[in-house]
């Protein structure tokens, strides 16, 4: 899986998450659990994850709905 987002913003996710599952491609969103143990104080980060042959067409459709600034770089 490659990592697209890291953020702390539940809506952002779950924007990005809308976008790609309605172009078609599978994405997950890890960490969610995680809040429970923190206690939804949003110190840890949930991440957007995609399969790494869908990762670059994940990249250009987040780009063009303007969320290029929140995607992590690409190794």
């Amino acid at each position: 899986m490659h990592e697209l987002i890291r953020a702390n913003d539940p809506v952002l996710l779950s924007y990005a998450q809308s976008l790609l599952e309605d172009a078609g491609i599978h994405c997950f969103v890890a960490d969610q659990g995680m809040s429970i143990l923190e206690g939804s104080l949003g110190m840890l980060p949930r991440r957007l994850l995609v399969e790494e042959e869908r990762a670059d067409q994940a990249r250009r459709i987040l780009t063009d709905a303007g969320l290029a600034g929140e995607l992590r770089t690409s190794k």
